[in-house]
């Protein structure tokens, strides 16, 4: 007999910290790819420049995030 688990409440009153500390990470991650660049090959350089790019987006993503976090706070 299976047991019925009720799901978890949606706690949200640390969303906006965990974000920022998401954001805070990423550009510690660009940072170092962009660091790591200055000894990498042309083909190495290309793929690190890509993934930067797509943290870029994910940083406006979370950002926009933030502003949803803070406002669903201030209800």
């Amino acid at each position: 007999m299976a047991k019925h688990q009720k799901p978890n409440r949606d706690d949200r009153s640390d969303n906006v910290e965990k974000l920022q500390a998401m954001v805070q990470n990423t550009l510690e991650n660009i940072e170092a790819a962009e660091e790591t660049m200055a000894f990498s090959s042309e083909e190495e350089k290309a793929k690190i420049q890509s993934k930067n790019d797509r943290r870029k987006q994910a940083l406006e993503g979370f950002r926009e995030e933030i502003k949803d976090e803070a406002a669903h706070r201030e209800q």
